[in-house]
């Protein structure tokens, strides 16, 4: 389909209420529509930012797209249904972005959607024997016994064809060679960070494979918050990346105030975008703690925690939590900062800035530690693009892709930092990426922390909030990248939808690409160096 074909499709389609402005295309021309978007030549749609499973009852069951350009910013998106229960079938895009490869899976788990070409149609995070798909309306809850035996992950997937005639034909795909030899690396927390499981295929040392397996930690979050109330629901984002949980928790919060109309103090958001950086330094602190430990070194890993014992000394002050944050509420923040924060937030960044050399002195000159990182595990700018790798893995490939400059919300628009790209997209870059972001975060802090006016922490809201019908979203900068928020309400106090955007899922996905060809040592640093966080993946 010509770009002028696409436009005249989407620009007669009738646009779903709420701020996303999701456009309803029909089946039949959503194939060619999303090729038409990928492949515009003023502003193609090359970075697919999510594939949200959706459940509409009788108007079928389908998917929403959100799409944007790197070139241009440009953003839009579309949804597609099918009305066939028994046996829905939609197009696959994973031809078009590779991130589609892994997304499209998590929807056929949830809601048994097949799409058709795709090459590797088996459960992500739910077993292979599970009975059913547990985000379809009708789902029955009961239909799953306890077991209590070993999963047999499977080796054999289908990809499945529409022929001509209407009928499918299952084509048979290998997970691995009959010949490979395969390793399972976990499900234990060292070196993975967090109960993750990759099934690798070997050439002696040199990794040939990676398979990920997912959904150890698999809580159901996104199907409970179905029957929560909006304030409720704010209490699920804490657990997913614990390292971005005021960020998180800011996203669900900024996604439904929006939709509700509720505007906040500049009190409440001078607070927000400090704690959302603090929060930051705390995650690459850590970040840095455990790349080194899993490369064998020890002292920089006490150096980490010394300074992250710090800022989670002043959460604790002000929030009463030091991982689990469950500061931010729907129109603020729950309480005032405590009296001495400000003191002791600067007071910390004093310190950080004099003690930061030695963490470099240490660790970043090491010729052990430049010699197992840099040209190491290269992930090029556009397959980041492709998979949607984002925050500081996709900014080592010199992808601008922060949110905080793209689409800003809170005070970002109001304060001067540099978004940190390095352009040599191995292990080292995004190490460095990461490093330099801390001094940005302080850089940002400094700007505010004198500055924050006086006000209400929390404007009131109403006792029982009912968003208006329509889809809702809002994405901010985690600590990891991109974190995003889609709420589909059909008016209740309970969202018909919720769905949110892992910043890891796509980080995790790139391994095999990211591995293979390096030694099995190389694969630890790797992953250390993409810096998921397992909860965040599973929900």
């Amino acid at each position: 389909m010509k770009r002028d074909d696409v436009m005249k499709t989407i620009q007669g389609a009738e646009v779903c209420p709420g701020n996303a402005g999701v456009i309803k295309v029909p089946l039949s021309d959503f194939r060619h529509v999303a090729e038409g978007l990928r492949n515009d030549p003023q502003s193609p749609m090359d970075f697919l930012r999510d594939i949200v499973g959706m459940d509409w009852g009788e108007e079928g069951l389908g998917a929403i797209y959100f799409m944007e350009s790197t070139v241009t910013g440009d953003t839009i998106a579309i949804r597609t249904a099918t009305t066939d229960r028994q046996q829905p079938l939609l197009p696959t895009v994973s031809d078009l972005w590779k991130t589609a490869l892994i997304k499209e899976r998590e929807v056929y788990d949830f809601f048994g959607i097949l799409f058709t070409g795709h090459p590797d149609m088996r459960r992500l995070f739910l077993r292979e024997d599970w009975i059913g798909w547990p985000l379809r309306k009708d789902y029955d809850m009961k239909s799953n016994p306890l077991r209590l035996d070993n999963e047999i992950n499977a080796d054999i997937t289908k990809e499945y064809r529409l022929q001509r005639d209407g009928t499918l034909q299952g084509i048979d795909h290998r997970v691995f060679g009959e010949d490979d030899f395969v390793v399972s690396m976990g499900p234990q927390h060292p070196s993975t960070h967090g109960a993750l499981r990759m099934r690798i295929a070997l050439d002696g040392e040199v990794v040939k494979k990676v398979d990920p397996v997912l959904g150890y930690i698999h809580r159901g979050i996104e199907k409970m918050n179905e029957s929560l109330t909006y304030p409720q629901t704010l209490g699920m984002t804490d657990r997913l990346d614990y390292l971005s949980a005021h960020q998180s928790r800011h996203a669900l919060c900024t996604c439904i105030e929006q939709a509700a109309g509720i505007e906040i103090s500049e009190r409440a958001q001078y607070i927000r975008t400090i704690m959302d950086e603090l929060q930051r330094i705390d995650s690459h602190l850590l970040f840095y703690s455990c790349l080194v430990l899993d490369m064998g070194a020890m002292t920089p890993f006490f150096y980490g925690f010394r300074e992250r014992e710090m800022i989670l000394d002043i959460f604790e002050e002000t929030t009463g939590g030091r991982l689990i944050q469950h500061y931010n509420v729907i129109g603020g923040v729950q309480d005032d900062i405590h009296p001495t924060f400000c003191q002791k937030v600067k007071d910390f960044i004093k310190h950080l800035r004099k003690v930061i050399k030695d963490y470099h002195d240490i660790f970043t000159g090491n010729v052990i530690a430049d010699t197992r990182m840099k040209g190491v595990g290269i992930l090029t700018k556009e397959d980041a693009i492709s998979m949607g790798c984002t925050g500081g893995t996709g900014r080592a490939t010199g992808w601008a892709n922060d949110v905080r400059k793209r689409h800003p919300y809170a005070l970002y628009d109001k304060v001067d930092f540099k978004q940190i790209t390095y352009n040599e997209c191995d292990t080292f870059a995004r190490y460095m990426v990461r490093m330099d972001e801390i001094m940005e975060s302080c850089r940002i802090i400094e700007q505010l922390i004198d500055n924050i006016p006086a006000g209400e922490f929390r404007v009131k809201t109403k006792p029982i909030i009912k968003l208006p019908e329509g889809i809702w979203t809002s994405a901010v900068e985690a600590s990891r990248g991109e974190f995003g928020v889609v709420i589909e309400s059909h008016g209740d106090k309970t969202p018909y939808r919720m769905h949110f955007r892992s910043t890891g899922l796509p980080l995790v996905q790139a391994m095999d690409t990211l591995c293979r060809g390096w030694k099995f040592a190389d694969l630890i640093a790797i992953g250390a160096s993409v810096d998921f966080v397992i909860p965040d993946i599973d929900r």
